[in-house]
């Protein structure tokens, strides 16, 4: 499946905990040609790091991709214990998907010196894309910090500007490590917050999803099962279907950027009380009374997406994937 990229294409290292969506992100990744995949972080969070390596290396097989190194970093966050996430993704991390055991080896050192050696080889910038909690991007950040330089920007899955999941405040990947998520914002590295406002709408039609996992194709098989994953959204209530690309929006974002709205606005993530783990977005127009009294303290500028074109984007993942066909004339 995996195409030639382009002479263009944007060197990419993604940081996952591959769960339904980072499985998808990973196939959209290595199936469009303006996308450049040199390695892979994996990272505890929707699993354990186990399952979370184990996963993507079966997903490298699904895509028939060639020897991509993928390499395992961290077991926990950087303070707090690691917590499941089997409620959304399942146990195996892949919800109800089995898929063969896989032959392929992680490579023998950590994810953290994985993507130091690949920033440091690359003749172009490298865009990091976290999709995940960001325990392995901030260790790397602090561990060398002579990166810096050759980083185009990371892009992360992760934040919200109103509402939360993990809690009513706190998207999953911030909460779960929000002491790492400050660091990345505070490296001096340009940041894209690819958040709940947009993850949350873009979603494939259930109809298309049932006709993929239908099919005799593994690879369309695969994905309409990972697309039908089912989720209980609040308690007491049966699982419903979503139908979310999920963390692969983040990767349309790479590549179709102009389907977003965005803004750069002043960011920072909470890291006490109830609202531990939330992006604090600054959406005034005007300065408030904390400005103009001295009240506020140092905010980063993140470019923050607010809205997407979702039939944009499922067009794309879709027609990447080799897919398009599946969706209604």
């Amino acid at each position: 499946m995996t195409p030639s990229t382009t002479p263009e294409a944007i060197p990419v290292i993604l940081d996952v905990d591959t769960g339904v969506d980072d499985a998808m992100a990973i196939l959209f990744a290595l199936a469009h040609p303006g996308i450049n995949v040199l390695g892979i972080s994996c990272v505890a969070g929707n699993a354990s790091l186990e399952r979370v390596v184990d996963n993507t290396l079966r997903i490298l097989d699904v895509a028939e991709a060639p020897q991509i190194p993928v390499a395992a970093g961290a077991r926990r966050p950087l303070l707090e214990p690691a917590r499941s996430a089997a409620h959304v993704h399942g146990e195996s991390g892949l919800g109800t998907l089995q898929l063969p055991p896989t032959n392929r080896k992680a490579e023998p050192i950590s994810s953290i010196e994985l993507m130091h050696r690949l920033i440091r080889a690359s003749p172009h910038r490298v865009t990091l894309v976290g999709l995940a909690p960001q325990t392995n991007l901030a260790l790397l950040l602090r561990q060398y910090p002579d990166v810096v330089d050759n980083i185009q920007r990371i892009v992360f899955m992760g934040g919200s500007t109103t509402v939360g999941n993990a809690t009513a405040v706190a998207e999953f990947n911030v909460w779960h490590d929000p002491e790492a998520a400050a660091i990345v914002l505070d490296s001096g590295v340009p940041t894209f917050m690819y958040g709940l406002d947009v993850f949350n709408q873009v979603s494939v039609p259930e109809q298309v999803a049932v006709a993929l996992a239908h099919s005799d194709s593994g690879l369309a098989h695969v994905v309409g099962r990972l697309l039908s994953n089912r989720v209980a959204l609040g308690s007491g209530r049966n699982a419903e279907y979503t139908g979310l690309i999920g963390d692969a929006g983040a990767l349309c974002a790479l590549v179709d950027p102009d389907a977003l709205q965005t803004a750069m606005l002043p960011l920072r993530v909470q890291l006490s009380g109830y609202g531990r783990g939330q992006t604090l977005v600054d959406k005034r127009t005007h300065p408030g009374e904390d400005i103009m009294h001295g009240l506020a303290s140092q905010w980063e500028a993140a470019e923050v997406a607010l809205d997407v074109d979702v039939d944009r984007y499922v067009q794309l993942f879709l027609e990447t994937l080799g897919l398009g066909s599946a969706l209604p004339a």
